[in-house]
């Protein structure tokens, strides 16, 4: 793959094809959160299920102010005839939209092209994208194995609480095996502040301190 952005790098602006009309990213997007996320090929069946997956928990992103955008090298066409075999077969329609990407040129500008497949199919790649088109995290997954969405919602869950709130998240968070639902209080920066830390906090030591995420 090439020109892979990393997390904190501005997400690289686009125009683009889809199945619900042109888009200008980030420009339409400006004060949401975005899941861009692509796809090996239409008429799969791992993608399928993918896609129905994310259909299903749509409300669940827009209401974490977040848009879902899916993405594969197939045409426009393709992506049209898939969606309405989905919404025929299974029942379930795609509200979000999918870039047409028959050129490659999003592909790439993203890191998302498979070297072993000719340049013809884009990784399971995710990223998320905060309303200031910073990139805050990339996930990658071979062509075998199938998404997570809980997964994607919990991570964009998480960064969105770490934002606001100025905080660290823990492991399996909000179920985290030590302090349940609570956040990490981000580490002190002098030794006097080191010391008051317990009387302010609940602390294990003073350089590992929680918090409830609304104190």
């Amino acid at each position: 793959m090439e020109g892979i952005p990393l997390i904190g790098d501005r997400a690289p602006e686009f125009k683009a094809q889809t199945t619900k009309g042109v888009i200008d990213f980030p420009e339409d997007y400006e004060g949401k959160w975005v899941v861009l996320f692509s796809h090996p090929a239409d008429f799969t069946p791992v993608c399928t299920t993918e896609f129905v997956a994310f259909a299903k928990r749509y409300e669940e992103f827009k209401e974490k102010n977040a848009e879902l955008i899916g993405l594969s090298i197939d045409q426009v066409f393709s992506h049209i005839k898939w969606v309405e075999w989905i919404k025929e077969k299974l029942g379930v329609e795609i509200p979000f939209p999918i870039i047409a990407d028959n050129t490659g040129r999003i592909a790439k500008l993203f890191g998302m092209l498979h070297p072993e497949a000719a340049e013809s199919q884009t990784v399971r790649a995710v990223f998320i994208i905060d309303p200031k088109g910073i990139i805050r995290a990339i996930l990658y997954y071979p062509l075998s194995v199938g998404r997570n969405i809980d997964e994607i919602l919990r991570l964009l869950t998480a960064l969105q609480v770490s934002s606001e709130k100025g905080v660290a998240l823990p492991a399996n968070w909000p179920n985290n095996e030590l302090i349940g639902d609570k956040v990490i209080v981000p580490p002190p920066t002098s030794e006097d502040e080191a010391k008051e830390r317990p009387k302010k906090y609940e602390c294990f030591d003073w350089w590992f301190c929680y918090k409830a995420v609304d104190e």
